[in-house]
């Protein structure tokens, strides 16, 4: 068992404390004990509480300040301890008094019994009520935890016009609840852990039984149990530490504040993981295609909904190609712009003193500095910031012919469809500008080469053993009904494949009637 040990300076002298030494039987020790090791802590309260009927029950809570429910201690074990009348049927020895005051006096429901002095340093410090009696070595841990959270809203970072306007918050059972609540089955699992060395931060697995596979679960928690840590503050911490492809610009796990789409995941057999204290929950495996899906596209008509996807998937493309052509193509292939076209632009360019790329490096750079400014600045003018931080730079630019009119709108294209695919904002940065390079450097066959490694890299992505490219490419009707198109609910009657493999058939197949 390992060993912690507590030091504190009592006249110039080191008192070592084993965490794994046994509790004393004694109430006064063991307070002096849990003083001794929460000796810096302002927060720890400590109340010795007699039974009025018999002055030889003495007992003991010790707990965290605010991190505890008041009126649920009052009610629960303090005022019951007090004015509970022990009879020689509730025992005559420490253990029998014990067991007595678990199932009959304290009127909480969660309760566990413990030996172990680190189990309940633990306990403590995680925001539960530790219960002792005078003359038993033992305790009891009691969930009587009660904290401020933030209420139930919408989320800021994924609004849908119809569907739900639930969002996930800081709390974990909270969270689970909300998830319980559209899945009311008993196959839905919640499997808890605890990561960080420090922290000790509580993590749940949240899967169907049989839907998920189980060769993804054991994956799944075989990386958890390798991560080392001290501290856990976010799922993000988690998504990096456990993801495939570490150094792809791609993200490799999937992550969402609302619900809905936490369920949805977990009915095609994936598998969800939230932590205590982050509003975001990890889904996985994650394939390509779900950063074009948003889950306003499962509430409207199929149609709008696949033209949505289609829109995404073009301003994707648009966004990281946009400037390495307009490069490749102005600088090396004149021939190729229509006449007219090319006078066009050689004549905006005649006082301009910087090379093309100079041009689009340094309107790209402008262009993410003003969009990471409205995400910093308060809500009430970021957005009237970057608008107008935007024109009024583009414009006096233009006019002191530091670039030229069309980098502007090359420019201002490629921003606007970055920002149709929120979730793929990082890894389009770094393509387009890769891409960029290589049209600069190469011409408009740089720009196909750099196409033609992105493909080749996706293709070599898997995310829990399933193919990052899941989907893509294939010619099965089934297989592309919920890629870059949406197909009516009546028609998806099955599962991804691989991710749902364990049971396919969502639902069965719709039998249109002959007239």
């Amino acid at each position: 068992m390992a060993k912690t040990e507590i030091t504190e300076n009592s006249d110039r002298s080191a008192l070592k404390i084993d965490s794994s030494q046994p509790l004393s039987r004694s109430l006064d020790d063991t307070i002096a004990l849990f003083r001794r090791i929460f000796s810096s802590d302002g927060t720890l309260r400590i109340r010795v509480i007699e039974n009025a009927h018999d002055k030889r029950i003495r007992c003991g809570i010790i707990y965290v300040d605010g991190m505890i429910d008041r009126d649920l201690i009052q009610n629960g074990i303090t005022k019951p301890i007090m004015t509970y009348e022990f009879t020689d049927e509730d025992g005559s020895n420490p253990a029998e008094l014990m067991e007595t005051i678990r199932t009959r006096v304290i009127n909480i429901c969660d309760i566990i019994a413990s030996t172990k002095l680190d189990e309940l340093i633990g306990a403590v410090v995680g925001g539960k009520t530790i219960f002792f009696l005078d003359g038993y070595a033992g305790a009891l841990n009691i969930n009587a935890q009660g904290w401020e959270t933030r209420a139930i809203e919408e989320p800021s970072t994924d609004k849908a016009i119809r569907g739900p306007r639930e969002g996930f918050n800081e709390s974990l059972l909270t969270n689970l609840t909300l998830i319980r609540r559209r899945v009311q089955n008993s196959d839905l699992k919640f499997v808890f852990t605890d990561i960080g060395t420090r922290s000790k931060t509580q993590t749940c697995i949240c899967y169907l039984e049989s839907l998920a596979s189980p060769d993804i679960l054991k994956e799944l928690q075989g990386r958890l149990a390798r991560v080392e840590i001290d501290h856990l503050l976010d799922t993000g911490y988690l998504a990096e530490l456990i993801r495939d492809e570490p150094y792809s610009p791609f993200e490799m796990i999937g992550s969402t504040e609302r619900p809905d789409s936490v369920v949805s995941k977990i009915m095609e057999g994936r598998i969800a993981l939230l932590i205590e204290g982050s509003p975001f929950a990890l889904t996985l495996p994650y394939v390509f295609v779900e950063n074009f899906q948003a889950s306003e596209d499962y509430y409207i008509n199929y149609s709008f909904a696949t033209f949505n996807r289609l829109l995404r998937v073009i301003g994707a493309f648009m966004s990281i190609s946009i400037p390495a052509v307009y490069v490749a193509l102005v600088t090396y292939s004149q021939e190729m712009v229509p006449t007219l076209l090319l006078l066009s632009i050689a004549t905006a360019r005649l006082s301009v003193p910087f090379p093309t790329i100079v041009e689009a490096f340094l309107m790209l750079t402008i262009f993410e500095i003003l969009r990471e400014a409205g995400a910093r600045i308060p809500n009430s003018i970021g957005q009237a910031v970057s608008i107008v931080g935007a024109l009024v730079l583009g414009q006096a630019a233009v006019d002191a012919r530091i670039v030229s009119a069309p980098m502007v709108i090359v420019v201002g294209l490629t921003g606007i469809t970055t920002l149709l695919n929120p979730r793929l904002t990082g890894p389009l940065i770094i393509v387009r500008i890769l891409l960029l390079l290589a049209s600069f450097f190469f011409g408009i066959y740089g720009y196909f080469f750099g196409l033609l490694g992105l493909v080749i890299h996706l293709m070599s992505l898997r995310s829990f053993g399933v193919s990052y490219m899941l989907g893509v490419g294939s010619i099965r009707p089934q297989d592309i009904k919920d890629t870059a198109v949406r197909a009516p609910w009546w028609d998806m009657y099955l599962r991804p494949a691989v991710i749902g493999a364990r049971n396919m058939r969502r639902k069965q197949p719709k039998r249109q009637a002959k007239r």
